[in-house]
């Protein structure tokens, strides 16, 4: 019983964070906008704090990273995968990093530029 529990990532509502990784990222008219990198956990309130997106690129290559805060998202099932409505020029004005950038996930005042940039109230809210 315990290995079948512990090989089940995805029950009801609930999905594990290695099936998130890798997810298709889409806008609400069906246009794949990119994939989940990963997703940052605060690690004492338990809360999602931002989904790190990849975008552009190709195969892999080129790509840059965009924290966009959780709330933002929404699980699609026709699409098979997470909506957000980011338009591409949104997306180019918005915070983020390439691979050879280092983010500073500790730094507040950069957490709330995000929040700010999108316009949603920050997790630690």
């Amino acid at each position: 019983m315990a290995t079948l529990t512990t090989e089940r990532r995805e029950i009801g509502t609930l999905i594990g964070s290695d099936k998130v990784e890798g997810t298709n990222v889409y806008r609400s008219n069906g246009d794949n906008i990119g994939s989940i990198e990963r997703i940052m956990i605060d690690k004492l309130s338990g809360k999602v704090a931002y989904a790190v997106m990849s975008f552009g690129g190709f195969l892999g290559i080129g790509h840059d990273h965009y924290p966009v805060p959780w709330s933002l998202l929404t699980y699609n099932t026709k699409l098979g995968g997470y909506e957000v409505n980011i338009s591409d020029d949104q997306l180019r004005g918005a915070p983020g990093y390439t691979r050879d950038d280092d983010w500073d996930w500790e730094d507040r005042k950069r957490a709330q530029q995000v929040y700010d940039y999108y316009r949603v109230p920050p997790y630690w809210m």
